[in-house]
């Protein structure tokens, strides 16, 4: 539930009142939003390109947000996860690699870190397609302006997308000289330089060099290491040159280089200040698979307590007690001595894009290529005992894309301009490599025996023994059953395979390549038709043909996996003694780590074909108003999931018989339905929309503790009875002609703006978002079973889509001096209401109502050139999580890590043009 403060903040936000149509300030017109001069009384007209065309922003029949740069500025906002402030329907997040971060739109976008999985949001910069939304997290350099799409995208161009697009438009070069340059400094030692230079070359030739540099120590400190993690150093530069031969022919060339050394992310455990479902089960021993399922209804131990089994065990393994007992938000963190979260980005591309007027008919081409590459070490187990980590370098999580995409599209007017048509095509060709050497760490063969023990009998775990189990802890287990042994004839060799799981220390991964090829080709159109003076109806259709070629080939030196399946194999025909034999064999062979896998080289191929579209009718009943509803059918790829531990079962792996197939999911679709309104004058605007999208084969990739599940997620219109909410992965099946959307987004957004005077402004925005998973939960369109690990998904809400986000935001330019100072006082707020932030929605991962502020206030057109500003991000410096996941590895009840977001930032900036 949001609090009662939270509620009275909100009340405070909405009665400064009235986003969307907010992307202007209420000054004088400026160039940033593409403000079109107009005298003070007609107040600024925001030019959006949201239909592949020039309109006002109030006649754009489709639910979009744009954001000027003057606004963007004021709230801080560096890259795309600052959107968060000025636009309630988006949420942008980061998890265990900033590469890896996700935009969702509505509830809805990629969720998990498989750089396999297209972005549900597409990302735009300049209109060239970014691979991943994560890409476009890093600077963004001077901004003209944002505009944030909501809904299935695609017939207008580009890459198509299920849940919407986010369309960067950086600041172009001009005919006129002009430079500017600013220094930041912040807390956290935080230095922020940035400047850049316009100038004309000719009376056709203009160019533009624009630079940032931001260096920053991290918001956590690595005790043991004596660093900082999550912290900042990085730049970027971006030329360009513009090229006006005539009024009918511009070419835009843009190149650009960004590179980051920075160490990213840890993460801190959960505790019970933060979520006080973070406890041990009371119905169910912590030792069972099941308890982590099981809603704690009474106040039992935190699960970071010694009654969790498995705390004992990594106390004794060196963990530093600190860690379990401190707060959630204490950022000191307890590594394991020499791992380093070390890690570097780098990105860059070339594009040019041509427009040219031929007679009555425009043309526009936009060409570019793109490489991005990141890798990141990590430890990855997140704690001091060495149970998993990735060596920093070239191999370490890695990802590398090599993307050329061409656009091509005419658009014109006809039968006496009743007819705005548009067609185009699309070509993209995207090369992915992700490079991995995950291994088990030093304390591996130390800790994983003990997960077995404590299942048999957590009295007996000895850390410092092989095996986890002493000299009297073996002759306990001998005795049992009258000297016939705890596991009869079986009982040497249960010992045996234990002190083989001991011997794994320092083994696993040591170079996995996944190569994916796509290719995507696409035809569109889109065409407005005038049907009366203020009727309009239009009507876009799409075909996209992806083709998807992959290849793996794996290196690996864990020799104990191959030794422990010979050795236990024959065990897991015993019904008694499967599980315990199952459990040596997974914890030897976790994530299908093994030299069996040494030398292998895999290959498949997929190929999909579809046709999406969008059809909006409007009306202006007057010039101010503009009513539409609109039907729209959006998509996104299928893929592969690139990573092996999805080829099987690891107690069930065949090495010799692979089923590569095992490794992919098949594509998203969403049809989506939407009424809106949006009314406008000078000094108020006012958007509402009603939305519900229903999405079939939606694609989740969630981390249970072990390996990433990547699952298509329908509904089966018959009454499952349950079977998938239990524990077995063969109940639950539909048959093929009852499957159904699993998935549903609905709800209502409020944006407005209130400009009473030219240098006071107000916007407000307000999003419900019921997005939800259907009851009778299924996998894939086949029909198949819903995976056990997401037995607690059916009926409820969607992880990071919290049901109530409100935005607001107050501007204050009042002049100071008569035609020279002038002062600046902003501030901005985001309401979150209460959600979960795991994608298996274990109890123990929600996240309570927030709210975050901003603020800037300054003096500014000091000698019409400089100004300086203080500011403030998260003002009340709220601490809140981005996402919470099961610890890796570390069960027995499963305890759970959290990447938190930043705390308070603040600083001074001066700033200075000619």
């Amino acid at each position: 539930m949001v609090s009662v403060r939270a509620l009275a903040l909100a009340g405070v936000s909405i009665a400064l009142l009235p986003q969307g149509a907010l992307a202007q300030d209420a000054d004088a017109p400026e160039p940033a939003a593409e403000a079109q001069p107009a005298a003070e009384t007609s107040g600024p007209v925001i030019v959006v390109t949201a239909q592949g065309r020039q309109q006002s922003l109030a006649d754009v029949p489709v639910a979009v947000s744009a954001v000027s740069g003057e606004l963007l500025e004021k709230s801080g906002t560096n890259d795309i996860r600052e959107l968060n402030q000025v636009a309630p329907s988006l949420l942008v997040s980061s998890t265990g690699n900033e590469a890896n971060g996700s935009a969702r739109i509505r509830g809805i976008g990629t969720v998990g870190d498989n750089p396999g999985l297209e972005s549900s949001v597409a990302v735009f910069v300049d209109g060239v397609y970014r691979s991943r939304s994560g890409n476009a997290l890093s600077e963004l350099g001077p901004i003209d302006r944002i505009e944030i799409l909501r809904g299935p995208q695609g017939t207008l161009g580009g890459r198509n997308a299920s849940a919407g697009l986010i369309s960067i438009y950086t600041a172009p070069p001009e005919f006129e000289t002009s430079g500017y340059g600013a220094f930041t400094y912040g807390n956290y030692d935080a230095i922020r330089v940035e400047g850049g230079i316009n100038a004309p070359l000719g009376q056709t030739v203009a160019a533009r060099v624009d630079g940032v540099y931001f260096k920053r120590d991290g918001f956590y400190n690595d005790v043991n290491n004596d660093t900082t993690v999550n912290n900042r150093d990085r730049y970027l530069v971006r030329g360009q040159l513009l090229f006006e031969p005539s009024d009918t022919l511009s070419f835009r060339l843009i190149g650009d280089y960004s590179k980051k050394d920075e160490a990213c992310c840890a993460a801190t455990f959960v505790q019970t200040d933060f979520a006080p479902l973070a406890r041990l089960s009371d119905d169910l021993p912590p030792t069972s698979a099941e308890a982590k399922f099981d809603y704690p209804g009474t106040s039992t131990p935190p699960l970071t307590s010694t009654e969790n089994p498995i705390i004992p065990i990594l106390l004794a393994l060196g963990q530093d007690q600190r860690a379990l007992t401190q707060g959630t938000f204490n950022r000191d963190i307890y590594v394991t001595p020499g791992r380093s979260y070390a890690g570097e980005t780098e990105d860059y591309g070339i594009s040019g894009e041509l427009n040219w007027e031929l007679g009555n008919v425009s043309l526009t081409s936009i060409t570019a290529y793109r490489e991005y590459s990141n890798t990141q070490g990590s430890d990855t187990d997140y704690t001091q005992v060495d149970i998993l980590y990735r060596e920093p370098g070239e191999f370490a999580g890695a990802r590398a894309f090599k993307t050329f995409t061409q656009e091509l599209r005419l658009q014109g007017s006809a039968f006496d301009d009743r007819l705005d048509w548009l067609v185009g095509g699309f070509y993209a060709n995207e090369k992915l490599q992700v490079r991995d050497n995950l291994r088990f760490g030093e304390d591996y063969g130390a800790f994983a025996p003990c997960r077995v023990i404590n299942a048999i009998n957590p009295a007996l775990a000895d850390p410092s023994s092989s095996g986890c189990i002493g000299a009297g802890g073996r002759a306990v287990l001998l005795a049992a059953n009258g000297g016939a042994g705890a596991f009869g004839p079986a009982t040497p060799l249960i010992f045996a395979g234990l002190d083989n799981l001991a011997q794994i220390n320092d083994l696993g991964g040591t170079g996995d390549i996944y190569n994916q090829k796509s290719e995507n080709f696409a035809l569109f159109t889109h065409n407005i038709f005038h049907i009366t003076d203020t009727v309009d109806l239009t009507l876009g259709l799409r075909y996209t043909n992806e083709t998807k070629d992959f290849d793996a080939t794996f290196g690996n030196d864990n020799v104990i996996c191959p030794q422990n399946r010979a050795l236990l194999g024959g065990l897991l025909q015993a019904p008694a003694l499967a599980p315990l034999a199952g459990g040596i064999i997974s914890l030897s062979c976790q994530g299908n780590s093994s030299s069996e896998l040494d030398g292998v080289s895999l290959s498949d191929t997929r190929d999909e074909d579809e046709f999406t579209g969008t059809a909006v009718l409007s009306w202006k009943p007057t010039p101010d108003l503009l009513l539409y509803g609109s039907y729209s059918r959006g998509y996104k790829a299928g893929g592969f999931n690139l990573d092996r531990s999805a080829l099987s079962n690891p107690v069930l792996f065949d090495p010799d018989n692979i089923d590569v197939s095992a490794l992919q999911f098949d594509e998203e679709t969403v049809d989506a339905f939407e009424i809106g309104a949006k009314y406008s004058t000078r000094e108020f605007g006012l958007s509402v929309a009603a939305f519900r999208q229903e999405f079939s084969n939606f694609q989740l990739n969630t981390f249970n503790g072990s390996v990433f599940l990547v699952q298509n997620i329908n509904a089966c219109s018959d009454d499952l009875g349950g079977a998938d909410r239990d524990a077995s992965p063969t109940t639950g099946a539909c048959a093929p002609e009852n499957v159904q959307p699993g998935v549903i987004a609905q709800g209502i957004e409020i944006e407005g703006s209130l400009n009473p005077t030219r240098d006071l402004a107000f916007t407000m925005g307000l999003t419900y978002s019921d997005t939800s998973y259907e009851d009778n939960l299924i996998g894939d369109d086949s029909g198949a079973p819903l995976d056990p690990a997401l037995r607690l998904l059916p009926g409820d809400n969607m992880s990071n889509a919290p049901e109530w986000v409100a935005t607001s935001s107050v501007s204050w330019t009042p002049e100071l001096t008569p035609g020279g100072l002038r002062g600046l006082v902003f501030f901005n707020a985001r309401l979150t209401d209460d959600y979960n932030t795991g994608s298996d929605l274990l109890y123990g991962k929600e996240q309570d109502s927030y709210v975050v502020v901003n603020g800037r206030v300054g003096v500014t057109n000091i000698a019409g050139r400089f100004s300086v500003e203080g500011w403030v991000q998260n003002l009340f410096d709220k601490n809140y999580t981005q996402v919470a996941f099961n610890t890796p590895f570390v069960a027995e009840q499963q305890t759970y890590s959290a990447f938190l977001a930043e705390p308070r930032t603040y600083g001074i900036t001066v700033r200075g043009e000619f």
